[in-house]
C-alpha cells in the first residue's frame, strides 16, 4: 500500500526490467542448487554388498517365511538363503557364512533401516571380533534399485514355479533359481554375474565340456581325464585354426 501511494504506473514487468538490469539485485542473487545425487561407485569386487528380506510370508515352506538376497555391488552377483524368520541372529548367521566363503566386504547396505543393519553390524562383530564393517546408505535410488528389481524377479518366478508345480517348496528350489541369475547375461555389464565374479563362465560338469555325452557315460575315470584333456587340445587347435583362417 505505501508503494502505491508514492509511485503510480509501475507495471510488474517494468519491475522485472528492473531487477534484470540492476547490478546489485543481480550481485545479490542465490543461484538455487538441484539435488545432485552422486553415483555409487563399486572398483572392487565384495568391496561394497547389499542385503535385502524378500517376504514370502504369503507363500510359507514350512518353517521359512523370508528370502534373504545378497548382492555384491559391482558385479551383481547373488546369493539367496532361505530364513526362517527376520531376526537380526538369524541374519548375521547366514551372512557370516558367506563372507567365510567370500569374504566380508567393506561396506554393508540395506534397506530395511539402519538400525537393523547397525545390529547385524555388531552381531557379526561378536561372532568374528576381527571383522570391521560400516553400514551404507539405507537407501540409494541407483544402488538399492538393483537389489529391489531382484527381489521382485524372485519372487515372481518362485510364485510361478510353484503355481506349474502345484507346491510350496520354494526353498529347495532357491538354489537353482540362484544358479540360473547368475548364468544369465546381464545387460549392463555385457557378461554373466558369476563370469564377473570368477572370471570363467560357470559350468554344469561335463555337460559344458567338449566331449560328447556317448564319450563320458562309457568310460573310467583315468581314461575320462585323458579324453577330456584332448578333447579340449582338440578344442583349441580347432578355434586356432578358424582364426588363422579369417
Amino acid at each position: 500500500m505505501k508503494l502505491k501511494k508514492k509511485y503510480c504506473n509501475v507495471t510488474g514487468q517494468v519491475i522485472d526490467l528492473y531487477l534484470a538490469l540492476c547490478e546489485q539485485c543481480q550481485l545479490k542473487k542465490i543461484p538455487k542448487r538441484g539435488l545432485v545425487v552422486r553415483p555409487i561407485l563399486s572398483h572392487y569386487m565384495n568391496s561394497r554388498c547389499q542385503v535385502d528380506l524378500i517376504d514370502m510370508q504369503s507363500e510359507p515352506d514350512g518353517y521359512y517365511r523370508f528370502i534373504k538376497n545378497y548382492q555384491d555391488h559391482l558385479t551383481k552377483f547373488t546369493i539367496l538363503r532361505p530364513l526362517k524368520s527376520k531376526t537380526v541372529e538369524e541374519v548375521a548367521y547366514q551372512l557370516m557364512d558367506i563372507f567365510c566363503t567370500f569374504g566380508a566386504p567393506f561396506i554393508l547396505q540395506s534397506d530395511n533401516g539402519r538400525e537393523f543393519v547397525y545390529k547385524i553390524i555388531q552381531n557379526l562383530a561378536d561372532i568374528w571380533p576381527g571383522m570391521k564393517l560400516v553400514h551404507g546408505k539405507p537407501r540409494h535410488s541407483q544402488s538399492q534399485r538393483s537389489v529391489e528389481r531382484s527381489n521382485q524377479d524372485f519372487r515372481d518366478v518362485l510364485v510361478a514355479w510353484m503355481s506349474d508345480n502345484n507346491t510350496k517348496t520354494w526353498s529347495e528350489r532357491l538354489r537353482f533359481k540362484q544358479s540360473k541369475k547368475n548364468q544369465a547375461q546381464h545387460s549392463v555389464i555385457k557378461t554373466s554375474l558369476y563370469e564377473a565374479m570368477f572370471g570363467t563362465a560357470q559350468r554344469i560338469g561335463l555337460g559344458d565340456s567338449p566331449l560328447t555325452e556317448d564319450m563320458y557315460c562309457s568310460t573310467e575315470t583315468v581314461e575320462l581325464e585323458q579324453l577330456f584333456n584332448v578333447g579340449m587340445n582338440n578344442g583349441r587347435y580347432k578355434e586356432d585354426k578358424e582364426e588363422a583362417n579369417q
